[in-house]
């Protein structure tokens, strides 16, 4: 307890300006670590020198420590510590580097002692309007002109002004570049669409366009790309309704499928004011669905049998029928010369049908007179080479008074 007595007593002092450590002896050479005699004797007799005992403050520089004016210091009280301490830093005196304020920055003064601050700031103003003014448009390129946010007019190819920002915000595209849009977006993906006559088709094409309205453009389309997925794919599922299966997959039913389709996009985007121009339309993949597509594919086998085999009737039935006409006007020739000559032409046709039967087969020859039979030399020697079957022979009796 005398120990927290003292501790208070010295924090009591500190409070009040004096030292609470007392003076060290550095005169008299003494130990300055001696605790200082009298204390707590309780017998209330002053020393007898005038010097207070106890500790030197180790805060205070070599000299005195009794608060006196020893070597030329004294010590420092709390409120000497607190006067001189701020917000800002130890205060300065006055005159001193800084001014009385401490270390402030001064900017540089022109000439009559007036600021470079309202100089600089309209310079910058200055730059900041030309840079934002000048506005250079490519060739192939266009902009909207947006006054407080408001659409005020076009501008179009090459070196433009306008007001600075923000009293005139300037928004340039690219209106003359073809832009392409996917359906559907994904390779997996599979759009199906019902033909003509009922049965489903997964269709993917390509849509091509550009701006053709500026305005129109930046200020009623919200999402163009969305807005062109949608007008195609109305179009195309109305276009294919109107035609059926096997002419979505030929060449000349695609191509008339993509005009009827751009056709009918055009008026679609034109009558919403989208300012969206349709450059074509090209259908990169017909196919069945893939749940089908092996019983579709024997479908396709089938047919493709079924129009080889009525191929080839057909052309067989045109051979008969030419040969059949060729043969009908022969015999209207024959007939005509029949008409001419009777006799004649019924002997000459009698010769040439002997001459073509006969000329195939082997011939005895018998005269009605006398008969002279005649030895079938190549009908035995055909049968001794072969071992087969003879030919019937066929005896001719020439007509008497015959050549």
């Amino acid at each position: 307890m005398k120990i927290l007595d003292g501790f208070h007593s010295r924090i009591a002092l500190a409070m009040a300006g004096k030292n609470p450590w007392g003076s060290s002896s550095d005169d008299d050479g003494g130990d300055r670590s001696d605790p200082p005699k009298g204390e707590g004797n309780g017998s209330g007799d002053k020393p007898a020198s005038d010097k207070p005992k106890g500790p030197r403050n180790p805060w205070l520089p070599q000299g005195g420590g009794d608060g006196s004016d020893r070597g030329g210091r004294r010590s420092a009280s709390i409120e000497d510590i607190f006067k001189n301490r701020g917000p800002e830093g130890p205060r300065r005196r006055p005159g001193g580097p800084g001014g009385p304020g401490g270390p402030n920055f001064r900017m540089p003064e022109r000439p009559g002692g007036k600021s470079w601050v309202p100089v600089i700031i309209l310079v910058v103003l200055i730059i900041w309007a030309l840079v934002t003014s000048a506005h250079l448009i490519g060739p192939q390129e266009k902009a909207v002109v947006k006054t407080l946010g408001n659409y005020t007019r076009t501008l179009d190819s090459g070196l433009q002004f306008t007001a600075p920002f923000p009293i005139e915000t300037v928004d340039i595209e690219d209106v003359e570049g073809v832009r392409s849009v996917r359906i559907p977006g994904g390779d997996s993906q599979a759009k199906l669409i019902l033909t003509g006559d009922q049965n489903l088709v997964d269709l993917s094409y390509i849509v091509r366009w550009n701006i053709k309205d500026l305005e129109g453009f930046k200020f009623r389309v919200v999402d163009p790309i969305e807005t062109v997925n949608e007008a195609a794919e109305a179009a195309m599922r109305a276009a294919v309704a109107e035609t059926e299966l096997d002419e979505t997959f030929s060449g000349q039913g695609r191509a008339a499928i993509e005009l009827d389709v751009r056709e009918r996009m055009q008026a679609t985007l034109d009558s919403d004011g989208a300012g969206i121009r349709v450059l074509g339309v090209e259908i990169e993949k017909a196919d069945p669905p893939a749940q089908v597509v092996d019983a579709f594919r024997d479908v396709q086998v089938a047919e493709q049998n079924a129009d080889a085999a009525r191929n080839q009737a057909r052309g067989y039935a045109q051979q008969v029928l030419a040969q059949a006409e060729g043969e009908a006007q022969a015999f209207d020739k024959v007939y005509e010369e029949y008409r001419l000559a009777p006799e004649v032409t019924r002997r000459r046709l009698y010769y040439e049908t002997m001459e073509r039967v006969l000329s195939q087969t082997d011939k005895t020859i018998v005269e009605t007179d006398n008969v002279t039979p005649y030895l079938p030399l190549p009908e035995v020697n055909r049968r001794r080479s072969t071992g087969t079957s003879s030919q019937s022979s066929q005896t001719v009796v020439a007509p008497q008074g015959s050549q």
